[in-house]
């Protein structure tokens, strides 16, 4: 890892460089080649399960289904839902990989050689049209296989407990403000997001970096309300305060 990128994040952020001096080089290392298709496919039989169950399910996908080789999208959609059910995947699952082979043969996902072209935003539209395929399960293959470097998945878990963790926050901070704290690390968000995971490591190791305080996040300021809607409010206003002295006001005696 360029000690110019690690120089770069350590003066826009003084607790994620003192993060960094605990962690030590980064260890995210993109593989070579990327194949969508089998990667979201991966994706998909890992969803709600541990790595073991998950990985002897695609074994038996590559043996049944694949006839020893990984499938390719026209052998999941010729499968039956009934071969693929026995070889572990729910029928959530089942429909999820039929979708995404059409989708593959339809070129809506693309082979890696062109996935490699597009940008981080249309990979991410492209590919969250597959029926299971969440904004997430696209960030963790910008990161993991293409090696995209600026990539940060607000949403996740580890990613917001290890900022919490870094910080010194009292609670895990939205979606919303992390992005909005992460935009000093651009261009190379996704070492901020591995040095988030790291994190949780040295919390549960009691190896945090000390004095730590929480940021200051810039909110939203509220929007303003409109002359119309204000000008109601203020005609309201002004009937409220009529009838109020029409009450407290005292009668004339009668003649």
């Amino acid at each position: 890892m360029s000690k110019h990128i690690l120089a770069h994040l350590s003066k826009a952020d003084a607790v994620l460089g003192g993060l960094i001096r605990a962690v030590g080089p980064c260890a995210l290392d993109p593989q070579d080649d990327c194949h969508p298709f089998q990667a979201l496919a991966q994706a998909i039989a890992h969803q709600q399960l541990n790595g073991t169950a998950a990985n002897t399910i695609l074994k038996r996908l590559v043996h049944s289904c694949g006839r020893g080789v990984f499938p390719t999208p026209q052998m999941v959609l010729d499968a039956s839902a009934d071969s693929l059910r026995a070889a572990g995947f729910s029928f959530a699952k089942v429909a999820a990989l039929k979708d995404l082979a059409a989708k593959t043969l339809a070129a809506v996902v693309p082979e890696g050689a062109v996935l490699m072209e597009l940008p981080d935003e249309e990979i991410i539209e492209r590919l969250t049209q597959v029926r299971g395929i969440g904004r997430w399960t696209v960030e963790m293959l910008l990161m993991f296989r293409l090696g995209r470097p600026d990539v940060l998945p607000v949403d996740d878990f580890g990613v917001r407990a290890g900022f919490r963790a870094a910080y010194g926050l009292s609670r895990m901070p939205k979606p919303q403000r992390l992005a909005a704290w992460g935009e000093r690390w651009k261009p190379y968000r996704s070492l901020g997001a591995w040095y988030l995971w790291r994190a949780n490591d040295l919390a549960r190791r009691q190896l945090l970096p000390r004095g730590a305080r929480p940021p200051r996040i810039a909110q939203q300021a509220a929007p303003r309300k409109t002359a119309k809607k204000a000008s109601r409010k203020k005609q309201s206003g002004d009937r409220v305060r009529h009838r109020l002295r029409a009450r407290t006001r005292p009668r004339r005696a009668r003649r």
